[in-house]
């Protein structure tokens, strides 16, 4: 152990998820969004996906965004399938033994990392990449 701390840089910052659900909906991916468990408390915006861009294996996609008021970030993409899910996640926030912008593979974000694509740290940026990421994952999925 390090001791380096690993949890997040400061509360979830709540008006930064406003903004990037607002934007999120106008990408043509994003069907609906909301915070979970609700608006008044928030934990996790939560982007469904538009599940009829997939290919028919796929029975419901999403992503889960927490964006903290330091700039750390957990973006977490599902995929549902008939006998699984598939996910990955990207991180920023401190982790001992792996860089603060880490990526958690697919097809089960587990333990391992690797060092994460999105260099940005505005939320906008990261939103986006992200999504364009997911773009070439459905594209995969229909070849």
């Amino acid at each position: 152990m390090t001791g380096r701390d690993e949890t997040p840089s400061g509360p979830l910052d709540v008006p930064t998820l406003e903004v990037l659900a607002q934007r999120a909906a106008t990408h043509p991916l994003v069907s609906t969004w909301e915070f979970r468990p609700d608006a008044i408390s928030p934990r996790v915006l939560e982007l469904q996906l538009d599940r009829t861009q997939y290919p028919s294996e796929v029975r419901e996609t999403r992503i889960d965004i927490r964006w903290f008021v330091g700039g750390d970030y957990t973006v977490h993409n599902l995929e549902s399938h008939e006998d699984e899910t598939w996910q990955c996640r990207w991180d920023r926030h401190p982790k001992p033994e792996a860089p603060r912008e880490h990526f958690h593979p697919p097809p089960d974000a587990s333990a391992n990392v690797e060092q994460s694509s999105l260099k940005s740290e505005h939320h906008l940026d990261v939103l986006f990449a992200v999504l364009e990421w997911i773009e070439d994952r459905v594209q995969t999925l229909h070849a």
